[in-house]
């Protein structure tokens, strides 16, 4: 909001709850034109008058909710912002875009988004210097910050805790590593993890993301012998979870019977083979072959999941009875900060020589509310709008943030705001 009063903007904010909307506007500086309303997606009068008397439209729905959006944007000509990641029925969209005139920008928040921007910089460099990749690497995590990493997990939901108990699901985890396919199956994702030293903020566990394949069209790395995507948790983090994907608790295809009146325990017991006399606790370690004096053991006791506390949600699956779980012990407390990570690695070969190349950001947020995460998704996403709006953006069609005319000034004015990525490179 800062730039609209020098450019005599007006912002119209629109959710489905006013006093959400008028949030978004609250501390907007003296002189900026804004105005907060309750906005219903669904409501096709509605949706048209307000598409149609904007200059460009910035959708934070979700992902499903983007094309009616994106459909009254082609049929008004007016440019279009989202974080999200380009699906089928946008990309379909392209020509029409394109014949328009007009611009449909997705992926430019934080992962999608920053990491387009970041990897792309060093890409076109190497490729500018004639260089020849090898591998290209790049993981991304959402986590707390070092001083308020106080529970086991060393971790607390920064983003979606749906998308947090739903990562790796959806489809065979897919790579190329030394010119060789690879395929995770859902089951195993969390047991095949890389472990990654970021100076300063010490050792991080990644596990892979669900196609990094596509990224070789993407970034132009049609060739590459690796290529490789991931997600940042700390150390420890992904062998617990992986006790929840081996009991089931986090499918979320059916609904468990009696799951209103069903407790932690119980929601735990059912996935266990009936035993009179064994505990819950001891079936789980015979069942997962854990230790009794296993760090896994102190991890899930303290999430409470052995507790006898009612879950209290009606018709569950159980990937909505473990979310319901964890938000107790992972919601940021009054005064946490949160931590994005993000860690890209540069194989490559110049002037018959090998070279090594990283690039690496740590952000910390400012408090629960004005975190990390809202950081590094917004501000690339208005700094590109402005962009945009002042005409320095030439591009047309369904596009990605992978143009130099794009990553270029947002990465700079990025700096900024504590946004700054910290490269090396080695031989």
């Amino acid at each position: 909001m800062q730039n609209a009063a020098s450019h005599n903007w007006h912002i119209r904010v629109g959710d489905v709850s006013v006093e959400l909307a008028q949030e978004k506007i609250v501390g907007a500086r003296h002189g900026v034109s804004a105005t907060a309303f309750v906005f219903d997606v669904k409501n096709e009068e509605q949706r048209a008058k307000e598409i149609s008397e904007s200059d460009i439209v910035i959708s934070m729905l979700p992902p499903f909710l983007h094309p009616p959006v994106a459909k009254d944007c082609l049929r008004f000509k007016k440019h279009l912002v989202t974080a999200s990641y380009v699906n089928e029925e946008m990309q379909a969209m392209d020509k029409e875009v394109r014949e328009a005139g007009i611009l449909f920008l997705n992926e430019i928040g934080l992962d999608p988004g920053l990491d387009h921007l970041s990897a792309m910089k060093i890409l076109d460099e190497i490729k500018g210097e004639g260089g020849k990749m090898l591998g290209f690497e790049s993981f991304t995590g959402g986590l707390v910050a070092p001083e308020n990493d106080n529970n086991p997990w060393n971790y607390k939901f920064t983003w979606n805790p749906r998308n947090v108990v739903l990562a790796g699901q959806g489809g065979a985890v897919k790579f190329v590593q030394e010119g060789q396919y690879k395929y995770i199956p859902y089951q195993k994702v969390f047991r095949r993890t890389e472990i990654i030293e970021i100076e300063g903020y010490g050792r991080f566990e990644g596990y892979a993301n669900r196609d990094s394949l596509k990224y070789r069209s993407v970034y132009g790395l049609e060739n590459i012998p690796t290529i490789y995507r991931g997600t940042l948790r700390r150390v420890g983090f992904c062998r617990a979870w992986d006790v929840f994907v081996q009991l089931g608790a986090t499918d979320d295809s059916y609904i468990m019977e009696g799951s209103e009146t069903m407790t932690h325990r119980q929601f735990i017991n059912s996935f266990l083979a009936y035993n009179l006399h064994d505990s819950v606790e001891i079936k789980l370690m015979h069942y997962l072959h854990i230790d009794q004096d296993s760090e896994l053991m102190e991890k899930l006791k303290w999430l409470g999941i052995f507790d006898n506390t009612i879950i209290g949600l009606k018709n569950a699956t159980p990937a909505q009875i473990l979310q319901h779980i964890l938000e107790k012990k992972w919601s940021l407390d009054e005064g946490d900060k949160d931590m994005i990570v993000m860690w890209h690695k540069f194989d490559y070969e110049l002037n018959g020589k090998k070279q090594h190349r990283e690039s690496s950001l740590v952000v910390i947020g400012d408090d629960e509310n004005r975190t990390a995460m809202a950081k590094t998704v917004g501000l690339p996403l208005g700094i590109a709008t402005r962009l945009i709006l002042e005409g320095k953006v030439n591009l047309t069609g369904v596009v990605i943030p992978i143009h130099k005319q794009i990553y270029e000034p947002v990465l700079e004015e990025l700096k900024q705001y504590g946004i700054n990525f910290k490269e090396k490179t080695s031989h």
